[in-house]
């Protein structure tokens, strides 16, 4: 390459042989491109939705989304579809249950933090519940990234949102962490502003 060439940057989107325009970590994969078609960043609103989507989140913590999203039916069989109620409930027994099961994160830290967000997720019934505790951290605009690398990771709303929930008694709810939340949930838009699921939330018109 001579001093006055570039090396072409990657394009922001991939156009699929279906016309539709996409990131690359959804454009190739079936699970990943469904997911992200039909469920990555739509508005989730309810108790369980969020302690679940939450719970995912801090099981990726050092993996790929792919390896959770591949596992996700597995760990909804194994914590009882998420329910808090239920979760909060888990003794010695369950620990050990869940340990034991290969086909999820046997992580005892993550498991533990699922457990303690479980109770922590009934506490918070009594100020008006977990969901409307996350959503009440949307920011007053959203992102609106061009390129992958325009996507922040944090954000002044997610740090927030983490030591907010961090003295409620939750666990694994680092920033950056939370931040990934507020995107699957729809609290932000970060979808590319090339791509066929921009604005389609109907949280940012």
């Amino acid at each position: 390459m001579s001093d006055n060439e570039t090396a072409a940057a990657p394009p922001a989107v991939v156009v699929g042989a279906d016309g539709l325009a996409r990131p690359a970590w959804a454009a190739t994969d079936p699970l990943l491109m469904g997911y992200y078609d039909t469920e990555w960043g739509m508005p989730v609103r309810d108790e369980r939705g969020v302690y679940e989507r939450l719970s995912l989140e801090a099981f990726q913590s050092g993996l790929s989304w792919a390896t959770i999203l591949r596992k996700r039916e597995a760990f909804r069989e194994a914590f009882d579809d998420f329910d808090p109620d239920t979760v909060a409930s888990y003794d010695d027994a369950d620990r050990a249950r869940l340990l034991g099961d290969a086909r999820i994160v046997r992580n005892r830290l993550k498991i533990d933090a699922a457990i303690d967000n479980a109770k922590a997720t009934v506490s918070l019934r009594a100020e008006g519940g977990l969901a409307a505790f996350v959503w009440s951290f949307r920011p007053r605009a959203t992102p609106a990234p061009a390129t992958l690398g325009e996507i922040p990771t944090t954000s002044p709303e997610s740090t927030a949102l983490s030591k907010a929930l961090k003295q409620k008694g939750f666990r694994f709810v680092g920033p950056t962490t939370m931040h990934a939340l507020m995107e699957a949930i729809g609290i932000v838009d970060t979808h590319l502003v090339d791509s066929h699921r921009r604005g389609s939330s109907g949280v940012w018109a």
